[in-house]
């Protein structure tokens, strides 16, 4: 191989020309019942490039995408990273405040829109965006799969058909390369603006390759289905993975239950991966039927801690679920358990590094210090999947990046006897009580046995005794609710500085709804348990 087919065999062109040339005929997206072969994908790519181009797209432009998952996002997708430029995603739930955010602070050029998806009122978002955002915003791109779709009028900007740019002369160049960037994905914002996570080619694409090693896509037979949002790390991965293994994936542009059960019949689908919540909304539905007989891996998120049991659910339904760990900065599907390990095993996000190259460790937050095999601390973690940095903010980079490589993770955990880890929790949702660090599940499991406990959260505040563990809980069963009664039993089962200081009724828990899933809340709850310590 000479050194330029090496240098583009590291890039996301060269994956998607890969797999035309190895698989052409093969069905590389299957959307709306209608089926786009990697030859057909690869050619339209290079098409949309050219449309791109005849746009103004360059090397290193940024084109935000604001679409789910369908046929032309991948295209599209595709389409800039040939050209050299940065797909920045835009998840559809956004509204004025975040669009305006991402697409003001991103610089970018253009803004690719479904403007009447789900009955959402696109146009009129975008309007209600601050026009000092959209400045540098020259060009809109409308998606739709309706005759009416209505009209978008920014003044600063041309709006341009998905057609005319699908349709153009190919572009049969190509500006990628493997050290430049092609992906944005922004970080959950809380007190601060969202960070802009760049990914480049090469890390984009070599761990797409490695998924689909890990994960078994290169199977024959395989079909993998995508009910994940493209925009979030967690479904991009999944998609990606699929194409570097030149495999069908069965696309839809939300995620419903009944449709995806009807799709794993229909198509026999043999691999996919979701949140808990999607999982539990599939079993509810599947009655009598067994959409996931051809299954063979199946990864999940944890993001809802009112589904502990959804492992062992999935067993009994004939579905084996694998946790998984990954984060923006280091992709998804980073690590995952060992489908034949215990069902107890399976249900504890993390487990062994998909990347043989990667590497994991855990150190002390307080003393900076390395720990050992078993000891609960801060996990850092190297591999090519890395980000190349945040854009255009050098200094939360170093802060995030050692001198040595690795990230730092933000999430507590543990190194396993195997080489694996355990995540345990994000460690702005660690409790340090007593001088120690305390997990909330830890808390969490114990007021889960009380039988006036349907389902509980476990944060710390703090107080003039110190902080305090404070736990809001959605009541169960038919004893009613007495604190006294809930904290007693804490108290016979856990260190002291562990009881809650207060155990909280609540109807439900606040939350958001993320890329990749629904997420409580913790930080509202901290904010109310400290104001119940203050009165």
């Amino acid at each position: 191989m000479s050194p330029k087919a090496h240098q583009d065999a590291l890039t996301v062109t060269g994956l998607i020309e890969a797999s035309a040339a190895a698989a052409p005929e093969t069905p590389a997206l299957i959307y709306g019942g209608q089926t786009l072969t990697f030859a057909g994908l690869a050619g339209q790519a290079r098409r949309a490039a050219g449309g791109l181009a005849s746009l103004g797209v360059k090397p290193g432009d940024r084109v935000a995408f604001w679409l789910p998952n369908t046929t032309a996002y991948v295209t599209l997708y595709l389409a800039c990273a040939r050209l050299g430029a940065i797909a920045v995603a835009v998840n559809t739930r956004y509204r004025a405040g975040e669009v305006g955010d991402i697409v003001g602070r991103s610089g970018a050029k253009v803004l690719v829109v479904w403007p009447d998806f789900r009955g959402i009122d696109f146009p009129g978002i975008l309007a209600d965006v601050d026009p000092e955002a959209l400045k540098r915003l020259e060009t809109i791109i409308v998606y739709t799969e309706s005759d009416d779709a209505p009209e978008i009028n920014i003044p600063s900007a041309r709006t341009v058909a998905w057609d005319r740019v699908a349709r153009h002369a190919r572009f049969d160049s190509s500006h990628a390369s493997p050290d430049s960037g092609c992906n944005m994905f922004t970080t959950s914002g809380t007190t601060k603006a969202p960070k802009f996570v760049l990914h480049g080619h090469a890390g984009i694409a070599g761990h797409a390759r490695e998924v689909a090693d890990n994960f078994g896509l290169r199977d024959t037979g395989t079909v993998a289905y995508l009910g994940l949002p493209f925009c979030g790390v967690f479904g991009f991965c999944q998609v990606m993975a699929a194409l570097a293994a030149a495999k069908p994936t069965v696309l839809t542009s939300a995620f419903d239950a009944e449709e995806a059960v009807r799709l794993f019949e229909g198509y026999g689908v043999t691999y996919f991966n979701g949140s808990d919540d999607m999982i539990d909304r599939m079993l509810a539905v599947m009655g009598n039927r067994k959409p996931f007989r051809q299954v063979r891996s199946a990864g999940f998120g944890a993001f809802n801690s009112e589904l502990a049991n959804i492992v062992t659910r999935a067993d009994d339904a004939g579905l084996t679920l694998t946790g998984l760990w990954g984060m923006s900065e280091l992709q998804a599907l980073v690590a995952r358990r060992e489908p034949d390990a215990a069902p107890d095993v399976r249900a504890i996000p993390g487990g062994n590094l998909v990347s043989p190259t990667a590497e994991v460790r855990v150190r002390d937050p307080d003393s900076g210090a390395l720990l050992a095999v078993g000891e609960a601390g801060e996990l850092e973690i190297k591999g090519p999947s890395r980000m190349i940095e945040y854009f255009s903010d050098s200094d939360a980079t170093a802060a995030a990046v050692t001198d040595d490589g690795f990230i730092r993770t933000g999430d507590l955990g543990l190194v396993e006897p195997d080489g694996g880890f355990e995540f345990l929790t994000r460690m702005g949702d660690v409790l340090r009580l007593g001088g120690f660090l305390v997990s909330p599940a830890e808390i969490e499991a114990e007021l889960q046995m009380h039988p006036m406990v349907e389902s509980v959260q476990v944060v710390a505040a703090g107080s003039a005794a110190g902080n305090r563990a404070v736990a809001f809980v959605i009541p169960g069963g038919e004893s009613g609710f007495e604190e006294g009664s809930i904290q007693a039993h804490c108290a016979q089962r856990l260190a002291k500085y562990k009881v809650p200081a207060r155990v909280v009724p609540i109807d439900a828990f606040p939350v958001t709804e993320s890329a990749n899933g629904i997420k409580i809340q913790r930080g509202k709850l901290r904010e109310m348990a400290e104001e119940l310590l203050r009165e």
